[in-house]
Order: structure tokens, then sequence, then C-alpha cells
């Protein structure tokens, strides 16, 4: 059957060849939708959780699977070798994960904007990094996880801040308090059943609020400096202390290394004058010339160039050297 539409002719196919035609066309379409839609690829930093029908039936690991087409089975990736991170009072452009920082700058105000335990405001900015451990709980488990975290992280900070003063929130306590900070978020995200593992909360900048900034920064510099100058005089201290420890003992060593020695030189003198008068008591005169002799080879090698004469010797010839090398005789 023919038909001419304008300067054409068409040839109109019976019903039947028709149908076939369309449902020759149905199912290629059907078949390459499978292929394609048939095989996945989850990536080595990623977990797929696969779900038929919107029940979960499992979990695999990174590599190229199979999974049935046409929506029956859905696969949703999970980066759980990856740390995510969330910032509180302020953003870094440029992110991956949507839940990172909230875009409204208003939200952000709101979020570092703290109460103390003295009843003072701070600003208070944070991170906190984590991971997803069990991505089954962190996709079927709670509504939205990442929503989740950050309303139980915000909680937890401004309950820890609320418990401490102004000055150790802005400069003793930061250590404590994120220490704290994380073993609380740990506790709820494990009571929530949140499949996430918290890795760390890091304190960034805490500041008092903008109208006190700079009394506070004045104040906060005369605290540095004076710790600074109680170092100094801890350093110097600690130098100049054991030094003098140091010096003392050695004099009381010296001391009383000369007394042993004096006291030592005594009992000697002392033992041999005892033994000396024992000798002169048994022979007073032998003991006597003894002593005499031994006096006299002591002294007489110090009094240099001698003239020794016979005490009857009359005549004695005056001797005037005239020679420049000669010495006057004593």
């Amino acid at each position: 059957m023919q038909i001419q539409i304008g300067n054409e002719i068409v040839e109109l196919k019976p019903p039947e060849k028709l149908g076939k035609v369309l449902l020759s066309a149905i199912v290629g379409i059907l078949l390459i939708t499978a292929i394609f839609s048939s095989f996945y690829t989850v990536e080595q930093e990623e977990a797929g959780v696969v779900t038929r029908f919107g029940k979960h039936i499992e979990t695999v690991d990174p590599g190229l699977h199979f999974k049935i087409p046409w929506g029956i089975d859905s696969v949703e990736k999970v980066p759980v070798q990856r740390q995510l991170k969330q910032e509180f009072g302020f953003g870094t452009p440029g992110n991956t994960n949507p839940y990172q920082y909230s875009y409204d700058p208003r939200s952000q105000d709101a979020e570092k904007a703290m109460v103390t335990g003295d009843l003072n405001a701070a600003l208070v900015e944070w991170v906190i990094q984590y991971r997803i451990s069990e991505p089954e709980k962190y996709l079927f488990d709670v509504r939205n996880a990442d929503d989740t975290l950050r309303d139980a992280s915000e909680s937890v900070m401004r309950e820890v801040v609320g418990d401490r003063t102004v000055d150790e929130v802005i400069t003793v306590g930061r250590q404590e308090i994120e220490n704290e900070c994380t073993e609380k978020l740990k506790a709820l995200v494990t009571l929530y059943e949140l499949g996430i593992t918290i890795d760390q909360t890091q304190l960034k900048d805490v500041n008092p609020p903008q109208p006190v900034q700079a009394s506070f920064n004045e104040v906060n510099q005369a605290q540095q400096e004076k710790e600074r100058a109680i170092n100094i005089a801890n350093g110097e201290y600690n130098k100049e202390v054991p030094k003098a420890r140091g010096e003392a003992e050695r004099k009381i060593t010296e001391a009383e290394g000369y007394a042993t020695q004096r006291i030592n030189e005594a009992e000697g003198d002392a033992t041999r004058f005892t033994a000396l008068y024992t000798e002169y008591k048994k022979a007073p005169e032998v003991t006597r010339r003894r002593i005499y002799l031994e006096s006299m080879e002591k002294v007489m090698p110090k009094l240099g160039k001698k003239v020794i004469l016979d005490e009857e010797a009359n005549n004695v010839l005056p001797f005037l050297p005239i020679g420049p090398s000669a010495a006057p005789i004593k």
C-alpha cells in the first residue's frame, strides 16, 4: 500500500510487519541497556552497597562487579578509605564533601558564637576529621548521617566550652577541649549508630568577640610577656644554682681534704716526736748530736757559698775578687 505525501510516495507496511519491527527495536534497546547497566566499578577507596528494590543485600569490595539491570539492583558507592572532615564557623572552598561546611555565612557566624562557663562570649572555630567505617549503618540506620554528625559535634563543643572559663578556652585549655570533645563525640556516634569513626577534633581560631578583641589581645600579649620573663628567670636560676652548688661542693671537698691532710700530718708529727723522745730517753747525748747533725744537713744546703775556718786560725788573708763574674765570699 502506497500513499503520496507532496511529491514523495510513502509505502505503508502492514500492521504485522510494523509490530515486529517495534518489538525488535524494544528488545534491542533492552539488551543494550542491560549490557551497559549490568556492570559497575567500585574504586579503590570505596565500598559498594548493593540494594535490590531498596533492600540491602550485600556490600562489595573495590573492583568490577555485576548487578541485575533495569533498576532492580542499585549501587551506592561510599568512600570508606577516605578521611573526611567537617568545618564549623568557617569554610574552605573547593571541597568535594557537600557536608564539609555551612555555605550560609550567617550559619557560620551562629556556629562559632558560644558562651563560656564564666558567662563570657567566645568565637570558636573547629574541625572534626572522620571516616565512614560501616557503610550499611551510614546509609540506612540514620536519615542523614552527615547532618546528624554536624549537629552532634556542635552540641558537644558547646557543652565542653560551657564548662570552662574564657581564658581556658582561648589560651591554656585548648588541648583538653580537643581531647574531651573527641571522646564525647565518639560516644554519641556509637550511640546513634552512624557507622562513622571519629579520628580527631581540632580547634582552629578561638577569639573573643570583635568589640573586645583588641583589649583581649593586649591582655594576652602581657600574659605571654609574663610567661617569657618567668621562663628566662627559670633558665637563669637553673644555670646559676647548679653552678653555685657545684662550687660549694668543690670548696667543701677541698676543705675536707685539707683538714684530713693536716690531721694526718699532725698525727705523723706526734708519732715521730714520741718515737724520738723515746730514743732520747734511752741515749740523750747520742740523740742530741744526731738531731743537730740532721738539722745542719737540712740547713747547710740553703746557705749558698760557704767558707769554713778553723776557730784557732789567727792569720786570715782578706780576698777581694776583681773579675766581673766573681761573687763575694760569705
